[in-house]
Parts: structure tokens; C-alpha cells; sequence
């Protein structure tokens, strides 16, 4: 039988190449454009936190230089006038900027001292904090890689269950601290719970970051790992008789590369998870001086250490990129990569957790409805009990009414926050180019730098703290819907609409739009637990709702003083939270990946054929 001849595939003519050619240059152009006027709205919005602050600075220099001082009218005005805010907002931003780039942080509303040394000084002990925390890391991902590896090398790749590395990642760094805090210093006395006082002051500290990012990062890459396991490369090299330590060496540079970029975000979260870390353990370090900062309105000392902060987070970010670079060497360039499948599937058995979960906390919020959260009528720091099931506070409150009504209101300020970021982010991810800039940031700012400087500016309160999760959370919605739509518009059905007539705006609205809407609605739905989760962090720090609003994180923060005579007024709050993280960590896996069209297989045929890089 004659072999069917296939017709050569046409090149595109000359025209349409030079199009294509100044189109990639056009969203090249943009892109830049964007990160820059982005690095200078954020550099200028700390600049301006003085005038943007809806508090008066005056009446705060002023009782921070003399607390006996009359707060007279008079007085006042040559605080401004010497502050220089009645010059306006670009005068001020044009001098801070010049004083900035000269090394002149200003001196502190509060202590009168330069801002400088003393941001240093935290910047080192945060800088030396996160250091140890990632000695952790790395060793808490070796241990969580060691069975996908060892399980590659017997020949039987397999993903493992992720238990261990799920349950790590389900403790925010605040409540595992605050778990570490109370366990071994308190009830068992083996490590100093306060202060900065050499290496024995770090271990604590650093395992509160270091345990949920190992976590994470250990499930990243075993993951990657057995997935690259059952590729052929890899029963060819052990046919071939190839040695333990290249195979393992392969094996690790297949799969670590492209699961840097989310490693990188989880090592820009340690400077996050810092500020609640350093809170708890009362570390001198700049997350603390800067929530510190935000919470008396020291504006110079918040200006150096939001700056800073967002500083640190960009350098690992770049960090990040230039190990992945440098990894890839030559693929990289000759642009010859290709990602491993995830290989993800969802089975029956993963929706069991989350369902546990979920049903706890429906049964604390419907067990807590029915109590007042208000009343203090019961007696002060009283213990569990048939009408008390959890217990009272400090203040005599019933901690499961609390505990309930602050659920519900968690989950609805959580739920407005998902449907707007949804909203923000279906928006940007149809313009990718000129949102790169904003989507970048977003996704490198933990929460806690967003609550600091919302704080800043209208104080600390619900609507704030929603507002800064709100800042931050759209971004991955925005990087999916982007994803999706490239996907939807490379598809015959789409691309052939010009030719018919339709414009590049009717067919991003009437056909691309319906295709990716729904894709994101439930991604964004599944990042509710999270959303909860960050705004019950922010309640913590001080920055969210204020007392004596019924909420987890303020709940837990009333009740650290009194965790050795009473400490169900801690343990209640903090099993809330685990159940929530579970939640939120579990639910996560179950998130869909990018679309792929029917009939089309989610990697490439090459994909089982490729060797690692390096």
C-alpha cells in the first residue's frame, strides 16, 4: 500500500511574519513598561505614607519628643511645618526620595533617633533569622524527597501520599509559633521564649518558618521527582548500568528547575512569615520594628522598613531566578526544556480530608451562633464544662460563641474577598502585558507587607485587613486566567474570528471570556480557606479587626498572657486554625490546573523522551 503523502505546512508570508515580529517587540515594550511604572507606584506610595495616613503625624511627633507637651494649635502647626507637610505630596515625595537616595532615612517620630542604624540593625537579625529558617528548609525537603528518590532508584517510581508534607504546610507561622512558644518554652522549659540572645534564640524561631516552607517545598519536589522517575530517560540510563549518583543527580536536575519559580515564592514568604515569627518570639528583628512602626504611626521607621522589606523579597526573587538560570545553563538558552507533566490526579480519597475539615468548622460555627460573644458573664479564664464547652477568656466570654460567630464572619469577609479578586483577576489575565508589572509584585508581597501599609494609611481595622489580603490575592487568579486564555485563543474556532469579520474585543468578550470564567470561579472559591487563613494572620499582628471583635487571630493573640493558667483560651483558637489550614492546604490540591482542549494530550510526546539539563 502507497503511504499517504502529507502536504508540506505553507510558511507564514513575509507580511505576516514582520507582524508577528512587531507584535512580540509591542508586548515586549509593554511588559517593561509595566514593572517600571509599577517599582515607581510602590517606591512612591511609601513616600507619600505620610500624607497618605489619615492620622495627624504632628499630634504623634509631638507627644513622642515630650509626653507632658499641651497639644495646642500652635504647637501643632510647627510640627507640620517642620515635618514640611503642608508643602504637598509631591514636595514631600520629591524630598524623602533625594534624602533616600543620599542614605537619610529621617529621624523616628517616636525616639527622635536616626532610622537608619536601627533598620540595619533589625534588617541583620531578620536577614540572620531567615537564614537559619532555611537550614531548616532544606533539610525538612531533603527528608520529605528521600522516598520518591529512593523509590526511583529501586525502580517502582510513586508519588507518596504527602501526608507528613501537607501537615506541615497546614501551620501558619504564627500558630505553629505560638504552638513552639507554649510547648517547649513554657510547659517544658528547654529554650528561652523571648529575645534575641545568640544561636539558642534562633532554633525556635526559625523551625516556626522553616517547617511549613520545607514542607511545602519537599512536596514540590517529590512530586516532580517520581513524575520524572517514569520517564524513559530514566529506564535507559539504569539499563545502561549508569551510577546512583548521576541517576540521582539527573533526577534532581529534571525536576528541581521548574518548581523554582514556586520555591522562590516560598522564600520570599519567609520575609512574611518573619514579621508574625519575630512578633511572637519578641525578636528585634525589622518585621517587628516595622509592625511596631505601623501601629504607633513611627512613619520614617515604617517607610525604611516597608521599603526595606520589599527590598529583601525582590532579591530573593532574583535570586531565585538567576539559581534557575544557572541551573538550566545551556537548555535554557537554546531553548530546548521541557516541564514535566504534574501527573495530578484527583482520586476519591483526597476529597476526604477536606470534608473533615470543612465539617468541624460547620460544626464550631453552628455550635457557636447560639452564645453571645459579647457578654462577659461568665466567670474570668473559667474552664470547659457542660454549658461551657470551650471555655471562657480573660474577660469572661464564652470562647465557643466567639469562636463561631467569628468563623462566620471570617468566611463572609473571605468569600467577599475571593468574589473580588475574581473579579480583579479575570480583568487583568486578559491584559497579561500591561498587568505584568502589577502581577508580579502582587505575587511577591505576603500579606503582611500589604496589612502594614493599609494600617498605615486608614488603621487597623476588618474592612482594612480585607483590603490588603484583597491586594495581594487577585494576582494568581490573574496568572490563571491569563494561562487559560492563551489557550483559548490559540484555538482554530477563535483564531479563524478575524476572518469572519469579528473584532479582537467582541471575540475576547463573547468567546474567550465564557470559556475561562469558569475555570477561575473555582480556583478562586478554592483559595477561600487561604484567604480566611491570611485575614485571621492579620488579626493576629494587630492589624485586622480590633477588640473586641469576635476574630480567630485576635482571639488567639487575647489569650497568649494567660497560656500557663489557662491554656484552652490559646488551644481553642489554635485547633480552629489547624482545622482551617487543612482546610486551605487540602482543598489547594484539588485546584484545577490550566485547561487543556479535548483530544489534546497535557505535555508534549517529547515530554517522555527528555533528559535533564545540565
Amino acid at each position: 500500500m502507497t503511504a499517504l503523502a502529507l502536504p508540506p505546512v505553507a510558511s507564514p508570508p513575509p507580511r505576516t511574519s514582520r507582524l508577528r515580529r512587531r507584535q512580540g517587540r509591542g508586548a515586549s515594550v509593554v511588559r517593561l513598561l509595566s514593572r517600571v511604572l509599577t517599582v515607581v507606584a510602590v517606591v512612591a506610595v511609601v513616600g507619600l505614607l505620610p500624607w497618605l495616613s489619615g492620622r495627624d503625624p504632628a499630634l504623634t511627633v509631638l507627644r513622642g519628643r515630650s509626653a507632658d507637651q499641651e497639644a495646642t494649635p500652635e504647637a501643632l502647626a510647627a510640627v507640620r511645618e517642620q515635618l514640611g507637610l503642608a508643602d504637598g505630596p509631591l514636595a514631600l515625595l520629591g524630598r524623602w526620595a533625594s534624602d533616600v537616595l543620599r542614605g537619610d532615612f529621617g529621624t523616628s517620630w517616636v525616639s527622635g533617633a536616626q532610622v537608619l542604624p536601627g533598620a540595619l540593625s533589625a534588617l541583620g537579625v531578620s536577614v540572620t533569622l531567615m537564614a537559619f529558617s532555611f537550614v531548616v528548609v532544606l533539610a525538612v525537603a531533603a527528608l520529605l524527597v528521600a522516598p520518591s528518590l529512593l523509590g526511583v532508584l529501586r525502580g517502582s517510581p510513586r508519588r507518596t501520599s504527602g501526608a507528613v508534607a501537607a501537615a506541615l504546610t497546614a501551620l501558619p507561622e504564627f500558630l505553629l509559633a505560638t504552638a513552639l512558644l507554649v510547648v517547649v518554652s513554657v510547659w517544658l522549659g528547654l529554650l528561652p521564649p523571648y529575645g534575641w540572645d545568640g544561636p539558642s534564640s534562633a532554633v525556635l524561631p526559625a523551625l516556626a518558618m522553616g517547617l511549613p516552607a520545607g514542607g511545602l517545598v519537599g512536596r514540590l519536589i517529590a512530586d516532580a521527582v517520581a513524575t520524572s522517575g517514569a520517564e524513559t530517560w530514566v529506564s535507559t540510563w539504569t539499563a545502561a548500568g549508569a551510577p546512583r549518583a548521576a541517576l540521582t543527580r539527573g533526577l534532581l536536575l529534571r525536576a528541581v528547575p521548574p518548581v523554582l519559580p514556586q520555591i522562590g515564592l516560598v522564600a520570599v514568604g519567609l520575609v512574611g512569615g518573619a514579621v508574625a515569627v519575630e512578633r511572637v518570639f519578641a525578636i528585634p528583628g525589622l518585621g517587628r520594628t516595622t509592625l511596631g512602626a505601623a501601629q504607633t504611626q513611627d512613619l520614617p521607621v515604617l517607610q525604611a522598613g516597608m521599603l526595606l522589606l520589599i527590598a529583601l523579597g525582590a532579591l530573593l526573587g532574583v535570586a531565585t531566578d538567576v539559581t534557575r538560570r544557572a541551573v538550566l545553563g545551556r537548555a535554557a538558552r537554546a531553548g530546548g526544556l521541557v516541564i514535566p507533566s504534574s501527573g495530578h490526579v484527583v482520586r476519591r480519597r483526597d476529597r476526604l480530608v477536606p470534608l473533615t475539615a470543612l465539617l468541624l468548622l460547620a460544626v464550631l460555627v453552628l455550635g457557636g451562633l447560639a452564645g453571645d460573644p459579647y457578654a462577659a458573664d461568665r466567670g474570668r479564664l473559667a474552664g470547659p464544662s457542660g454549658d461551657l464547652l470551650l471555655g471562657a477568656d480573660a474577660s469572661g466570654r464564652d470562647l465557643l460563641a466567639r469562636l463561631g460567630q467569628g468563623a462566620a464572619t471570617t468566611i463572609a469577609t473571605a468569600l467577599a474577598v475571593c468574589l473580588a479578586a475574581y473579579a480583579v483577576g479575570l480583568l487583568a489575565g486578559l491584559l497579561p502585558n500591561a498587568t505584568a508589572g502589577p502581577v508580579e509584585v502582587a505575587n511577591a508581597a505576603p500579606p503582611v507587607i500589604a496589612g502594614l501599609f493599609v494600617a498605615a494609611v486608614v488603621g487597623p481595622s476588618s474592612t482594612g485587613a480585607a483590603v490588603a489580603v484583597l491586594l495581594v490575592s487577585w494576582a494568581p487568579l490573574a496568572s490563571h486566567t491569563a494561562a487559560l486564555v492563551a489557550e483559548a485563543v490559540a484555538q482554530p474556532h477563535v483564531r479563524v474570528l478575524p476572518v469572519l469579520g469579528v473584532g479582537r474585543t467582541r471575540a475576547l468578550l463573547t468567546h474567550v471570556l465564557p470559556m475561562v470564567a469558569g475555570p477561575v470561579l473555582r480556583n478562586a472559591f478554592l483559595r477561600l480557606p487561604g484567604v480566611a487563613l491570611a485575614l485571621a494572620g492579620l488579626g493576629f499582628l494587630g492589624l485586622g479587626p480590633q477588640p473586641p471583635t469576635p476574630d480567630w487571630g485576635l482571639v488567639l493573640a487575647e489569650g497568649m498572657p494567660y497560656v500557663e493558667r489557662a491554656p484552652w483560651v490559646v488551644l481553642a483558637p489554635a485547633l480552629s486554625l489547624v482545622a482551617l489550614s487543612v482546610l486551605a492546604v487540602s482543598a489547594s490540591a484539588l485546584a484545577p490546573s490550566v485547561r487543556r482542549r479535548p483530544g489534546r494530550s497535557a505535555r508534549p510526546a517529547t515530554a517522555q523522551r527528555a533528559e535533564p539539563v545540565g
